[in-house]
């Protein structure tokens, strides 16, 4: 171990069971989880503290918005955290440069430690409460047929639950696609441009430097080098960025879940939306007595998703979830 994790929490583990944890555990983006620990980021170094999971309460994700996220204006549309709560009350942030590693982080820790919470305390209040009122919303008497409905989504999703990663994948992939599919190709030339802006500027400003043309020269040239280059490589196309791995990304992603259901033939949902959200939703259906059968409920659930669109405007869970599924049903246009 060349750099030895800073102890954050008052809860910490010897060297020797450190030294091993560190070096097993499995990566997410900057950050580790451990059998023993979880291991998080610093600004500049990967994995540089840890915390017990005897210390830890919670573990969420925080997306912040920049300016003009919301209305697609804002130079960066989101930045993804993850949030560790420890020693009762003290809060570790995490900085992601990409969102799906802390879903997957979130998820791989869930099957791990199930004694951890995955919400923080303000959105657990917002899901009581929530909670409340849709059992407010339920029919009082299911009929069998609402019941047998009912238990046969339920045992879906507890089945797909045992192996979360593959619905996870399903959702990112179908994300992904979306994306790319409506995303003008005009834009990749736009990056592309700004990006031998950019190089460019970074050879001038070298050249600046050796023929000694002036010192505020060389922060405005390396300045605008650095925008423009980090900007471009966002959305140029690359090995995991181009039209042909995202489609395939997205295909393994829908084969993978249908082997896994091919043990489950009475499974009710094709594998293209076999993701615990939908489940969820459909179940919700039924006990709102909206639909008394399984296939009725998706078809209801499939109404719900097409009427929402940006003109509507949704609380933070709701959009949790449609976001997480409503790619997968675009793709198949609602099929």
């Amino acid at each position: 171990m060349i750099f030895k994790p800073i102890q954050l929490s008052q809860k910490k583990l010897e060297l020797q069971e450190l030294s091993a944890d560190k070096k097993n555990c499995r990566h997410f983006g900057p950050c580790g989880v451990g059998k023993k620990a979880l291991y998080l980021n610093s600004f500049y170094i990967d994995r540089r503290f840890y915390i017990p999971y005897s210390a830890i309460t919670r573990v969420f994700k925080r997306i912040a918005m920049s300016q003009g996220g919301f209305s697609h204006k804002g130079i960066f549309a989101t930045i993804p955290y993850l949030v560790v709560e420890y020693d009762n009350g003290k809060e570790k942030q995490c900085t992601f440069k990409y969102e799906e590693h802390v879903d997957q982080l979130i998820a791989y820790l869930k099957q791990e430690r199930s004694d951890i919470k995955y919400v923080s305390a303000a959105v657990e209040k917002r899901l009581k409460k929530k909670e409340r009122e849709r059992t407010a919303r339920k029919q009082v008497t299911l009929s069998v047929q609402a019941k047998e409905s009912l238990e046969v989504l339920h045992d879906a999703k507890a089945y797909l639950e045992q192996k979360p990663e593959l619905s996870l994948e399903l959702s990112l992939s179908a994300r992904k696609k979306r994306v790319f599919v409506c995303s003008s190709p005009s834009y990749r030339w736009v990056a592309l441009a700004i990006t031998l802006l950019g190089l460019v500027s970074l050879l001038y400003g070298i050249f600046s430097i050796v023929s000694h043309r002036g010192f505020a020269m060389y922060f405005l040239l390396f300045g605008f080098a650095a925008i423009f280059t980090f900007a471009g490589l966002s959305v140029l196309p690359t090995a995991r960025n181009n039209k042909t791995a995202v489609m395939k990304r997205a295909q393994n992603a829908q084969d993978a879940m249908r082997r896994y259901l091919e043990s489950q033939p009475d499974f009710p949902l094709p594998a293209c939306y076999a993701h615990p959200v939908v489940l969820e939703r459909m179940c919700r259906v039924i006990e709102e007595g909206r639909s008394s059968t399984v296939s009725g409920a998706l078809d209801v659930v499939k109404q719900d998703l097409r009427a929402l669109n940006s003109s509507v405007e949704v609380d933070e869970e709701e959009y949790e979830e449609v976001v997480a599924v409503k790619a997968m049903f675009l793709n198949e246009d609602y099929r």
